[in-house]
Protein backbone atom coordinates (compact mmCIF):
# COMPACT_ATOMS: atom_id res chain seq x y z
CA UNK A 1 0.00 0.00 0.00
CA UNK A 2 1.09 3.38 -1.16
CA UNK A 3 1.60 6.18 2.04
CA UNK A 4 -0.78 8.87 1.06
CA UNK A 5 1.47 12.46 1.62
CA UNK A 6 -0.20 15.24 2.52
CA UNK A 7 0.68 18.68 2.77
CA UNK A 8 -1.48 20.66 4.94
CA UNK A 9 -1.67 18.94 8.25
CA UNK A 10 -4.05 20.10 10.39
CA UNK A 11 -3.38 17.89 14.08
CA UNK A 12 -1.00 14.87 15.26
CA UNK A 13 -1.28 12.65 17.23
CA UNK A 14 1.07 11.77 20.29
CA UNK A 15 2.00 8.19 21.24
CA UNK A 16 2.03 8.89 24.77
CA UNK A 17 4.17 7.13 27.48
CA UNK A 18 2.27 3.67 27.35
CA UNK A 19 -0.84 2.29 25.37
CA UNK A 20 -1.48 0.64 28.50
CA UNK A 21 -4.67 1.83 30.06
CA UNK A 22 -3.88 0.19 34.24
CA UNK A 23 -0.71 2.23 33.54
CA UNK A 24 -2.45 5.90 33.15
CA UNK A 25 -3.69 6.25 36.21
CA UNK A 26 -0.31 5.19 38.14
CA UNK A 27 1.76 7.23 35.62
CA UNK A 28 -0.60 10.56 35.50
CA UNK A 29 0.29 10.52 40.06
CA UNK A 30 3.85 9.48 39.53
CA UNK A 31 4.56 12.33 36.94
CA UNK A 32 1.81 15.00 38.83
CA UNK A 33 3.89 14.83 42.28
CA UNK A 34 7.50 14.65 40.09
CA UNK A 35 6.32 18.08 38.05
CA UNK A 36 4.94 19.62 41.53
CA UNK A 37 8.67 18.89 43.19
CA UNK A 38 10.18 20.89 40.67
CA UNK A 39 8.09 23.79 40.65
CA UNK A 40 8.06 23.61 43.99
CA UNK A 41 11.97 23.05 44.72
CA UNK A 42 12.60 25.20 41.39
CA UNK A 43 10.47 28.26 43.10
CA UNK A 44 12.03 27.76 46.61
CA UNK A 45 15.39 28.87 44.77
CA UNK A 46 14.76 31.41 42.97
CA UNK A 47 12.52 33.35 45.95
CA UNK A 48 15.59 32.67 48.53
CA UNK A 49 18.64 34.04 46.20
CA UNK A 50 15.71 37.14 44.80
CA UNK A 51 15.06 37.76 48.94
CA UNK A 52 18.63 37.38 50.09
CA UNK A 53 20.56 40.12 49.21
CA UNK A 54 23.90 37.63 50.33
CA UNK A 55 23.16 35.52 47.38
CA UNK A 56 23.50 38.61 45.34
CA UNK A 57 26.38 37.04 43.61
CA UNK A 58 27.06 36.06 39.87
CA UNK A 59 27.36 32.05 40.68
CA UNK A 60 23.76 32.31 42.28
CA UNK A 61 22.19 34.71 39.51
CA UNK A 62 23.56 32.06 37.13
CA UNK A 63 21.38 29.50 39.34
CA UNK A 64 18.67 31.36 39.61
CA UNK A 65 18.24 31.75 36.17
CA UNK A 66 18.82 28.17 35.45
CA UNK A 67 15.62 27.30 38.32
CA UNK A 68 13.69 29.32 35.54
CA UNK A 69 14.79 27.30 32.38
CA UNK A 70 14.16 24.42 34.06
CA UNK A 71 10.86 25.43 35.46
CA UNK A 72 9.97 26.41 31.86
CA UNK A 73 11.14 23.41 30.36
CA UNK A 74 8.79 20.90 32.61
CA UNK A 75 5.64 23.21 32.12
CA UNK A 76 6.43 22.66 28.48
CA UNK A 77 5.91 19.38 28.34
CA UNK A 78 4.60 17.85 31.86
CA UNK A 79 0.73 19.31 31.85
CA UNK A 80 -0.03 18.17 27.89
CA UNK A 81 1.63 14.96 29.03
CA UNK A 82 -0.66 14.44 32.73
CA UNK A 83 -3.88 15.99 30.08
CA UNK A 84 -3.46 12.73 27.85
CA UNK A 85 -3.13 10.61 30.58
CA UNK A 86 -6.00 11.97 32.64
CA UNK A 87 -8.21 12.51 29.20
CA UNK A 88 -6.96 10.16 26.70
CA UNK A 89 -6.80 13.14 23.99
CA UNK A 90 -3.60 12.51 22.17
CA UNK A 91 -4.32 15.28 19.78
CA UNK A 92 -1.99 18.02 19.38
CA UNK A 93 -2.80 21.08 16.61
CA UNK A 94 0.06 21.37 14.30
CA UNK A 95 0.97 25.10 15.54
CA UNK A 96 0.55 23.66 19.35
CA UNK A 97 3.30 20.81 18.23
CA UNK A 98 5.65 23.31 16.12
CA UNK A 99 5.46 26.06 19.57
CA UNK A 100 6.36 22.66 21.93
CA UNK A 101 8.98 22.02 19.89
CA UNK A 102 10.22 25.44 19.70
CA UNK A 103 10.26 26.57 23.61
CA UNK A 104 11.85 23.07 24.36
CA UNK A 105 14.96 23.26 21.37
CA UNK A 106 14.99 27.10 22.60
CA UNK A 107 15.15 26.37 26.32
CA UNK A 108 17.85 23.67 25.80
CA UNK A 109 20.32 26.21 24.24
CA UNK A 110 19.43 28.25 26.53
CA UNK A 111 20.31 26.00 29.13
CA UNK A 112 23.74 25.05 27.12
CA UNK A 113 25.28 28.40 27.37
CA UNK A 114 24.16 29.22 30.65
CA UNK A 115 26.44 26.11 32.22
CA UNK A 116 29.17 27.00 30.25
CA UNK A 117 28.83 30.43 31.59
CA UNK A 118 28.68 29.13 35.20
CA UNK A 119 31.67 26.87 34.53
CA UNK A 120 33.64 30.03 33.54
CA UNK A 121 32.59 31.66 36.96
CA UNK A 122 33.82 28.95 38.67
CA UNK A 123 37.15 28.81 36.53
CA UNK A 124 37.33 32.72 37.30
CA UNK A 125 36.54 32.38 41.09
CA UNK A 126 39.00 30.15 41.55
CA UNK A 127 41.62 29.92 39.04
CA UNK A 128 41.87 34.10 38.90
CA UNK A 129 40.03 35.19 42.37
CA UNK A 130 41.84 38.77 42.23
CA UNK A 131 40.29 39.43 38.75
CA UNK A 132 36.88 38.05 39.94
CA UNK A 133 35.24 41.43 40.29
CA UNK A 134 35.91 43.15 37.33
CA UNK A 135 35.98 39.59 34.78
CA UNK A 136 32.21 38.78 36.75
CA UNK A 137 30.56 42.55 36.89
CA UNK A 138 27.05 43.11 37.06
CA UNK A 139 27.69 44.38 32.94
CA UNK A 140 29.42 40.87 32.12
CA UNK A 141 26.64 38.83 33.96
CA UNK A 142 23.99 40.97 32.43
CA UNK A 143 25.41 40.01 28.57
CA UNK A 144 26.03 36.11 29.38
CA UNK A 145 22.75 35.82 30.08
CA UNK A 146 21.68 38.13 27.16
CA UNK A 147 23.25 36.06 25.18
CA UNK A 148 21.99 32.52 26.45
CA UNK A 149 18.69 33.65 26.02
CA UNK A 150 18.54 35.40 22.79
CA UNK A 151 20.88 32.70 20.92
CA UNK A 152 19.17 29.99 22.81
CA UNK A 153 15.72 31.46 21.51
CA UNK A 154 17.21 32.22 17.75
CA UNK A 155 19.02 28.93 16.98
CA UNK A 156 15.68 26.54 17.55
CA UNK A 157 13.60 29.24 14.54
CA UNK A 158 15.46 27.24 11.56
CA UNK A 159 13.85 24.18 12.80
CA UNK A 160 10.49 25.16 13.11
CA UNK A 161 10.87 26.87 9.56
CA UNK A 162 11.95 23.56 8.29
CA UNK A 163 9.67 21.40 9.98
CA UNK A 164 6.47 23.65 9.55
CA UNK A 165 7.46 22.75 5.53
CA UNK A 166 7.77 19.09 5.44
CA UNK A 167 5.03 16.62 3.70
CA UNK A 168 3.82 14.33 6.41
CA UNK A 169 2.67 10.72 6.20
CA UNK A 170 -1.17 10.36 6.58
CA UNK A 171 -0.50 8.10 10.08
CA UNK A 172 0.12 11.98 11.86
CA UNK A 173 1.43 9.59 14.88
CA UNK A 174 4.18 10.98 16.63
CA UNK A 175 5.48 7.71 18.46
CA UNK A 176 6.84 10.12 21.56
CA UNK A 177 5.48 11.74 24.88
CA UNK A 178 5.96 15.07 23.26
CA UNK A 179 6.70 17.27 19.89
CA UNK A 180 10.31 16.61 19.46
CA UNK A 181 12.73 16.90 15.96
CA UNK A 182 13.58 12.93 15.48
CA UNK A 183 10.15 11.61 16.00
CA UNK A 184 8.76 14.40 13.42
CA UNK A 185 11.53 13.49 11.18
CA UNK A 186 10.79 10.03 11.03
CA UNK A 187 7.22 11.10 10.53
CA UNK A 188 7.55 13.16 7.42
CA UNK A 189 7.42 12.17 3.83
CA UNK A 190 9.80 14.46 2.48
CA UNK A 191 13.70 15.09 2.40
CA UNK A 192 15.14 15.19 5.69
CA UNK A 193 18.71 15.73 5.12
CA UNK A 194 18.83 19.65 5.91
CA UNK A 195 17.56 19.26 9.31
CA UNK A 196 19.79 16.32 10.14
CA UNK A 197 22.88 18.67 8.49
CA UNK A 198 20.99 21.49 11.13
CA UNK A 199 21.14 19.26 14.03
CA UNK A 200 24.56 17.90 13.81
CA UNK A 201 25.67 21.54 13.07
CA UNK A 202 23.96 22.82 15.98
CA UNK A 203 25.00 19.90 18.00
CA UNK A 204 28.01 20.81 17.46
CA UNK A 205 28.20 24.39 18.06
CA UNK A 206 26.47 23.71 21.29
CA UNK A 207 26.65 20.58 22.79
CA UNK A 208 29.92 20.31 21.85
CA UNK A 209 31.59 23.46 22.17
CA UNK A 210 29.72 24.22 25.31
CA UNK A 211 31.13 20.66 26.94
CA UNK A 212 34.46 21.33 25.55
CA UNK A 213 34.85 24.86 26.89
CA UNK A 214 33.14 23.47 30.36
CA UNK A 215 35.50 20.32 30.13
CA UNK A 216 38.58 22.66 29.92
CA UNK A 217 37.48 24.97 32.50
CA UNK A 218 37.11 22.51 34.81
CA UNK A 219 40.49 20.92 34.01
CA UNK A 220 42.38 24.36 35.01
CA UNK A 221 40.02 24.44 38.16
CA UNK A 222 40.85 20.85 39.11
CA UNK A 223 45.01 21.33 38.53
CA UNK A 224 44.33 24.88 40.22
CA UNK A 225 42.56 23.10 43.57
CA UNK A 226 44.92 19.97 43.51
CA UNK A 227 47.73 23.13 44.06
CA UNK A 228 45.95 24.24 47.51
CA UNK A 229 48.16 23.09 50.34
CA UNK A 230 45.21 23.15 52.70
CA UNK A 231 42.84 19.95 53.33
CA UNK A 232 40.03 22.78 54.63
CA UNK A 233 40.80 24.93 51.34
CA UNK A 234 40.69 21.70 48.48
CA UNK A 235 37.33 20.60 50.00
CA UNK A 236 35.85 23.78 49.98
CA UNK A 237 36.94 24.68 46.17
CA UNK A 238 35.94 21.44 45.62
CA UNK A 239 32.30 21.50 46.97
CA UNK A 240 31.49 24.63 45.09
CA UNK A 241 32.26 23.21 41.65
CA UNK A 242 31.12 19.74 42.88
CA UNK A 243 27.53 20.22 41.82
CA UNK A 244 27.51 22.24 38.97
CA UNK A 245 30.10 19.51 37.26
CA UNK A 246 27.21 16.96 38.64
CA UNK A 247 24.37 18.51 36.40
CA UNK A 248 26.93 18.89 33.71
CA UNK A 249 27.93 15.06 33.40
CA UNK A 250 24.21 14.52 33.49
CA UNK A 251 22.58 16.67 31.13
CA UNK A 252 25.38 16.19 28.42
CA UNK A 253 25.88 12.28 28.58
CA UNK A 254 21.92 12.68 27.91
CA UNK A 255 21.63 14.64 25.29
CA UNK A 256 24.48 13.53 23.32
CA UNK A 257 23.31 9.93 23.48
CA UNK A 258 19.38 11.33 22.42
CA UNK A 259 20.51 13.39 19.62
CA UNK A 260 24.16 13.30 18.29
CA UNK A 261 23.41 9.72 16.14
CA UNK A 262 21.26 9.32 12.25
CA UNK A 263 17.61 9.12 12.67
CA UNK A 264 18.05 5.80 11.16
CA UNK A 265 18.93 4.28 15.11
CA UNK A 266 16.32 5.95 16.37
CA UNK A 267 14.75 3.99 19.04
CA UNK A 268 11.38 4.72 20.65
CA UNK A 269 12.10 3.19 24.06
CA UNK A 270 15.42 4.29 24.15
CA UNK A 271 15.06 7.75 23.51
CA UNK A 272 11.49 8.53 25.27
CA UNK A 273 14.21 7.11 28.41
CA UNK A 274 16.93 10.00 27.55
CA UNK A 275 14.04 12.47 27.59
CA UNK A 276 12.40 11.89 30.37
CA UNK A 277 15.72 11.79 32.25
CA UNK A 278 16.34 15.36 30.34
CA UNK A 279 13.12 16.90 30.86
CA UNK A 280 12.32 15.45 34.54
CA UNK A 281 14.99 14.30 35.94
CA UNK A 282 17.59 17.41 35.58
CA UNK A 283 15.23 19.74 36.86
CA UNK A 284 14.53 17.24 39.32
CA UNK A 285 18.18 16.91 40.73
CA UNK A 286 19.13 20.52 40.41
CA UNK A 287 17.69 22.18 43.30
CA UNK A 288 18.73 19.16 45.49
CA UNK A 289 22.37 19.06 43.62
CA UNK A 290 22.88 22.69 43.98
CA UNK A 291 21.57 23.51 47.60
CA UNK A 292 21.70 20.40 49.80
CA UNK A 293 25.61 20.76 50.42
CA UNK A 294 25.32 24.46 49.99
CA UNK A 295 26.00 26.31 53.41
CA UNK A 296 25.13 29.71 52.17
CA UNK A 297 21.76 29.18 50.75
CA UNK A 298 20.32 27.16 53.48
CA UNK A 299 21.75 29.66 56.14
CA UNK A 300 19.52 32.13 53.45
CA UNK A 301 16.71 29.68 53.29
CA UNK A 302 16.69 29.25 57.18
CA UNK A 303 16.65 32.84 57.80
CA UNK A 304 13.95 33.45 54.96
CA UNK A 305 12.07 30.40 56.83
CA UNK A 306 12.56 32.35 60.15
CA UNK A 307 11.14 35.62 58.65
CA UNK A 308 8.14 33.78 57.20
CA UNK A 309 7.17 32.08 60.44
CA UNK A 310 7.51 35.50 62.64
CA UNK A 311 5.26 36.96 60.16
CA UNK A 312 2.93 34.37 59.96
CA UNK A 313 2.65 33.72 63.52
CA UNK A 314 4.10 36.20 65.61
CA UNK A 315 2.63 35.00 69.04
CA UNK A 316 4.97 32.14 68.33
CA UNK A 317 7.71 33.48 68.28
CA UNK A 318 7.28 36.06 71.33
CA UNK A 319 7.51 32.83 73.47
Amino acid sequence: MVTEIQENVSEFIIQGLSDTPKLQLPLFVLFLIIYLFIIIGNVIIFLVIFLSSDLHTPMYKFLQNLSIIDISSTSNVLPSLLHRLITKQHKISFFGCMTQFYIYGSLMCSEYILLTAMSYDRYVAICHPLHYIIRMSEKHCAWLFCLSNCVGFISAVGYVVLLSKFSYCDSHLIKHFFCDVIPLLKLSCSDTFNVEILTYVIGTLFTFNSFLLTLISYIYIISTILKIQSTHGRQKAFSTCASHLTCVIILYMTIICLYMKPTTSYSLGRDKLFSLLYIVLVPLLNPLIYTIKNKEFLIAFNKLRQKVKSFLFPDETQI
